[in-house]
C-alpha cells in the first residue's frame, strides 16, 4: 500500500502517490472480499488495508486542518497589529507620530 510521497499541489499535503485520495462515496460503497474456504465473514486483510487508507486519508485531512488554523491566527495576529499601529499612526500621543 506504501507508495512514493510527495507534495499533492491541490491541498498543499504530502500523501502516497499510489492512491488517490479517498472520497466519501468510495467509503459509502466499498464492499469487501468474503474469506477464503467457506469461513463467514470479511477478509481481514482486506479491511485491514482499507482502514489503513482511511486513517491515512484522515490524518491529512487533519493536518490540513491544523495548517490552516495556524495560517488563520497568523493573518489575525498581523491583521491586529496593522490595526494598532494604524490607530497609533492616526491618534498620536503629544502630537508625536
Amino acid at each position: 500500500m506504501a507508495g512514493p510521497v510527495g507534495l499533492d499541489q491541490g491541498t498543499g499535503c504530502y500523501r502516497s502517490a499510489a492512491s488517490p485520495p479517498l472520497r466519501p462515496w468510495q467509503v459509502r460503497e466499498r464492499r469487501f472480499r468474503t474469506t477464503r474456504f467457506g469461513r463467514r465473514g470479511l477478509d481481514p486483510d482486506d479491511v485491514q488495508e482499507f482502514l489503513d487508507r482511511v486513517a491515512d486519508d484522515l490524518a491529512a485531512v487533519h493536518d490540513a486542518l491544523g495548517n490552516s488554523v495556524r495560517e488563520a491566527v497568523r493573518f489575525r495576529d498581523a491583521l491586529r497589529q496593522w490595526q494598532s499601529e494604524q490607530a497609533r499612526r492616526a491618534n498620536p500621543v503629544g502630537g508625536r507620530y
